[in-house]
């Protein structure tokens, strides 16, 4: 299971903001991550509608993190770019899914899906940006 290459480039892209401090254009922030500005912009705005960055126009405009470091984890910026992580889609709010075999309650699988996907979003939720801007991804 992997995350989508947009969702790799927003944390990448929270990151480099995170690490820099200040506020940045979208053409650096671009060109530093090795995105094309068209797609970098997409991601901007997932990032700004989700509350993870202010974005600012005008001549001194560009993108900073809304809120502190330490308050955006990757937990976060997953969620706001391709939505909740689930191992599986027979896993949904409150485990109600859409099961592959088209029954309805819970099986074996789902149950352990569920414990999986539980677990690695804790573990998302526990890796912040200041803890990866200084080294530590909490190991």
């Amino acid at each position: 299971m992997h995350i989508t290459q947009e969702t790799d480039y927003a944390l990448r892209i929270v990151y480099c903001l995170a690490k820099s401090g200040t506020r940045r254009d979208a053409r650096s922030i671009s060109e530093e991550m090795c995105v094309t500005l068209r797609f970098s912009l997409k991601i901007l705005g997932k990032l700004v509608s989700s509350g993870i960055l202010e974005s600012y126009k005008g001549n001194r405009g560009g993108y900073e993190l809304a809120r502190d470091a330490r308050e955006i984890t990757m937990k976060d910026v997953i969620e706001a770019v391709q939505g909740p992580y689930r191992l599986s889609r027979c896993i949904g709010e409150e485990g109600a899914g859409e099961c592959n075999r088209g029954v309805s309650g819970c099986c074996a699988f789902q149950a352990v899906f569920q414990r999986i996907s539980d677990d690695i979003n804790r573990e998302l939720n526990a890796v912040d940006f200041r803890m990866l801007t200084q080294g530590s991804s909490g190991q």
